[in-house]
């Protein structure tokens, strides 16, 4: 079986994502101004959570009883928001928005050589393994070149980056698996939010001690609820539909779109500036993805005639 194909529905759905989710990496940026990186992560999730009862309730759904259903859900809230995003917060406390969401953008990456160890239906292709390998090549450019100098602090915080997206891609293999069973996208989506929280509150108590933390600024207020709502209680509803109807390895292309988004915010809102060494890597990323995806290939192709 090859990978599932995607209605403009679904890419209507990536596209709407990639604004949701690159807008976050500009809040993510507000909030570390006031709240340490555990407990921006904590609060992205607790606030979410709320919202996300209020829509199980108004859709006429619940959260499972069952306790195989609530470990699953753990697996997925650590994998998928409460590790990678206690990673990725530090590491952008250290770096910029615009080379975060290029860090991002790897996720499909590590998609492609997981979903082909993990599932039946979403095998590498040549042109998958050669956009893995234009990836790496983007990856190595940003990062490599630093790390010849030592473990300083902006590699280690672009090393903790990637490590996020590792986990988003075994996220994503495993939510497929969650999305095909008897759990909704949104009963999914506010399982892992929830379990997320849980996991995240006793790393917050014990690195970040919130009660000794003067009270944050206007704009990290601003930050942290834009992180809550529109990128995490709405999106993970559309991405947990994303990953049921087009399968994971389509789902994570959304990070094809985000760093347009994140860089252009950082930019306007932030004046960070971009690096040549950023943009190649970027470059090189953007073409790995393109040819993960395929159609372009698929569309330049020769088609055979039939005699």
């Amino acid at each position: 079986m090859t990978t599932p194909k995607m209605t403009g529905g679904d890419w209507g759905i990536i596209l709407f994502l990639s604004l949701l989710w690159g807008g976050a990496f500009l809040m993510i940026a507000l909030g570390l101004r006031s709240f340490p990186p555990i407990t921006l992560a904590f609060m992205r999730m607790a606030l979410a959570v709320p919202f996300m009862l209020l829509a199980l309730k108004y859709l006429g759904q619940r959260l499972p009883t069952d306790g195989r259903s609530w470990r699953k859900l753990f697996v997925l809230g650590g994998l998928n928001a409460a590790f990678p995003f206690m990673l990725f917060f530090w590491g952008q406390s250290y770096i910029s928005t615009g080379l975060g969401s290029i860090l991002n953008a790897t996720t499909p990456l590590w998609g492609v050589v997981l979903a082909h160890l993990f599932t039946r239906d979403e095998k590498a292709t040549p042109s998958r393994i050669l956009g893995v390998l234009l990836g790496l090549a983007g990856i190595v450019v940003m990062v490599g070149t630093g790390a010849l100098k030592g473990m300083t602090s902006d590699v280690l915080a672009q090393i903790a980056c990637l490590s996020a997206t590792v986990l988003y891609a075994l996220a994503a293999i495993y939510g497929r698996t969650l999305s095909q069973s008897t759990m909704t996208p949104i009963v999914v989506a506010t399982g892992q939010v929830f379990t997320a929280a849980i996991l995240i509150l006793p790393f917050m108590m014990v690195f970040d001690h919130p009660w000794t933390l003067p009270f944050p600024r206007w704009d990290a207020w601003i930050g942290a609820i834009g992180l809550a709502i529109p990128s995490t209680a709405f999106a993970y509803f559309l991405y947990f539909r994303l990953i049921d109807r087009a399968g994971a390895s389509n789902a994570m292309l959304v990070a094809f779109i985000m760093p347009v988004v994140a860089i252009f915010l950082g930019v306007v809102a932030l004046g960070e500036s971009v690096s040549v060494k950023e943009m190649l890597g970027a470059t090189l990323i953007a073409l790995g993805l393109v040819a993960i995806d395929g159609r372009l290939f698929a569309k330049l192709a020769p088609r055979r005639s039939v005699p």
